[in-house]
């Protein structure tokens, strides 16, 4: 309030208490003042930070609007070895430790007993029926003499991974564990099969090479594969793997490739069933081959590795 003028001299405003003057601050009936400013004052801030707030907001608008002009909703914009992912797929395996030990890659349990074996079934059948429950649009049944249309693409029947099924208990409760494995999906990555015998790689398995040998006398035409192999890392690790079976084959094969996003998409997958020595840590790596897939342990480029232990 302005001070009153007596003579040549202003006198100071009255003493007010704090909640006279909070209740003048909040109204002020004299000056037409609410919070301290009158009501053309108010107007103005408000028009003021409309506009402000309009043209901000137009032009992060247009600025996105020009953005997703360049970008494809099918499709990323950068593919392969210009992309973050790059070209070289690397492989994951189901079922996966509980999530209180998100870290780790041990499947540890006593084949003896229901309640400690479960989880890892369940686990697993739990993956499967995700592959169940997407939709089946586009899909359609792929072979090696079947490859999938143009905007089609090839289902994955759970059924061909007997006998590491639920009705078995996927091998849990014999202390044959199966563990399936999937390469990670990368747009527009095609395979370079290794479908030559005479052209394998040194450090390929001897077990490998010797499948794919057969393979190429018996049935050529099945060659088309991104081959699989699994091993102990270590000397005594190979020496407790009694033996591993893959299903439906040592591989993925090359008509689910490439992964161009279309709907009904599913990534293949490989059983592997392991017979181990009981009560022993193995360590186990497990490899994709191809021309394109370069193995790096460190990165963990192109292979994946897990400990198994069955008491």
């Amino acid at each position: 309030m302005a001070d009153k003028k007596i003579g040549e001299y202003y006198s100071p405003p009255p003493k007010m208490g704090k909640w006279e003057g909070f209740r003048k601050f909040l109204w002020n009936s004299e000056t037409s003042q609410c919070l301290g400013r009158t009501g053309s004052s108010w107007a103005k801030i408000l028009l003021f930070y409309i506009i402000f707030y309009a043209a901000l907001t137009g032009f992060f608008a247009a600025i996105f609007a020009v953005f997703y002009q360049t970008l494809e909703a099918d499709k990323p914009k950068w593919m392969l070895d210009n992309g973050m992912i790059g070209s070289n797929p690397g492989l994951g395996f189901r079922p996966m430790p509980p999530e209180a030990n998100v870290e780790s890659t041990l499947v540890w349990y006593e084949s003896s007993k229901k309640d400690n074996y479960m989880y890892w079934v369940e686990e697993t059948a739990r993956f499967l029926k995700s592959y169940d429950d997407l939709p089946k649009k586009n899909h359609v049944n792929c072979s090696f003499d079947h490859l999938p249309s143009e905007g089609k693409v090839c289902g994955v029947e759970v059924s061909s991974f007997a006998p590491c099924t639920e009705d078995n208990n996927f091998g849990y409760h014999v202390a044959r564990p199966c563990i399936f494995l999937k390469l990670n999906k990368i747009y527009n990555w095609v395979p370079q099969i290794y479908n030559d015998s005479k052209a394998l790689p040194g450090d390929m398995p001897e077990e490998l090479k010797q499948h794919i040998k057969e393979k190429q006398s018996l049935r050529p035409n099945e060659t088309g594969v991104v081959w699989v192999s699994c091993e102990g890392e270590n000397p005594a690790d190979v020496e407790n793997i009694k033996a591993r079976d893959y299903y439906p084959r040592m591989g993925f094969p090359h008509f689910y490739f490439p992964f161009k996003n279309i709907e009904g998409y599913i990534p293949p997958i490989v059983a592997v069933q392991f017979t181990v020595e009981t009560g022993v840590l193995i360590n186990i790596e497990c490899k994709a081959w191809a021309h394109n897939i370069h193995h790096d342990r460190s990165d963990r480029r192109g292979s994946v590795h897990f400990e198994l232990m069955v008491d």
